[in-house]
């Protein structure tokens, strides 16, 4: 099958039945109001459950827990490595189990800037390429599987410089590059309708150093399995958004101190040239009202990662 491929300044998309996007989806286990911690050396109040589904390594300590007032599961742990293990176990159980060949388990992970969306979502799926030949039977041992998951970056979506330049205030534009309104969230959505329908798609990425998107940079082809989508306003619910939000298999969102997400946002800015002062503005003006807005989407999620320092 030819894969669609999407440039970033095109608009406007088909329209497509209900029935070709509402693929089976497989949700989250329920763990019916209750805390579980999942350790080596602690029972836990699903025991069967937690251990039958989600083995650890000796040393590892980590816990899925559920309030009492119905919020989504919170994963946490010492170290990320351990959430990374976790979910990467998790996916590919998803993937094991499915009939279908042209199967697709599209995960959208949403955070502030500096929750390390892009390291998550890159370590957990290295993870699932090297699980995926131990848990499937379909491959001999001498011969070389295909990579069966892969990363969709939210980035190449943003619109073009000249896009902002064409808008009523190009200084404004600019400056706030990074909000909502500088991404182009049709091209978005049609990007990942094509994805459920045809099982494959072109995608742009991001050259950080063009400050431009590049257009068909990312194939995600019908041999990806698992597509995890990274990017700050996945979960929104207005417009255009909650749309693309709804077409998820799973929501997840990593949870982070504003304070220590700023603090790794302004070492990004400075390590890429920006003057300490005009690194803390951008802050100042941009980043952190942004976080402060996609924060506000955490109630949208499946699944909530507890992020933890990266060195620890």
């Amino acid at each position: 099958m030819e894969a669609t491929s999407f440039s970033a300044i095109s608009r406007g998309f088909p329209g497509s039945s209900s029935e070709t996007l509402m693929l089976k989806r497989m949700k989250l286990p329920v763990w019916h109001q209750v805390s579980v911690s999942i350790s080596p050396t602690k029972s836990t109040s699903r025991p069967s459950l937690s251990r039958r589904r989600f083995p650890i390594q000796k040393g590892q300590s980590l816990q899925v827990v559920c309030s009492q007032n119905n919020d989504a599961p919170v994963v946490e742990a010492r170290r990320m490595d351990e959430i990374y293990d976790f979910l990467a176990e998790r996916l590919v159980s998803a993937i094991v189990t499915a009939s279908n060949p042209n199967f697709k388990y599209i995960v959208g992970l949403a955070g502030p800037p500096g929750a390390g969306k892009s390291t998550v979502a890159s370590e957990i799926v290295r993870r699932v390429n090297e699980l995926w030949p131990e848990k499937s039977c379909s491959f001999h041992s001498q011969v070389q599987p295909p990579e069966v998951a892969t990363v969709l970056p939210m980035d190449g979506f943003h619109l073009y410089r000249h896009q902002l330049d064409a808008m009523e205030d190009p200084e404004e534009a600019h400056a706030r590059r990074g909000a909502p309104w500088t991404f182009d969230p049709e091209l978005l959505l049609r990007c990942i309708k094509t994805l459920r329908n045809q099982g494959s798609v072109y995608a742009p990425s991001f050259d950080h150093g063009v400050g431009d998107p590049v257009e068909d940079d990312i194939f995600v082809s019908l041999q990806h399995k698992v597509v995890i989508m990274e990017g700050n306003y996945l979960l929104l619910e207005d417009g255009v958004w909650k749309e693309i939000s709804s077409l998820f298999d799973e929501k997840w969102f990593i949870e982070v101190d504003i304070e220590t997400s700023m603090q790794r946002v302004l070492k990004r800015h400075i390590s890429t040239g920006k003057p300490p002062d005009v690194a803390k503005w951008r802050i100042d003006y941009n980043d952190r009202p942004n976080a402060e807005l996609i924060n506000k989407s955490k109630k949208k999620a499946d699944l909530i990662i507890k992020s933890v320092d990266f060195s620890s």
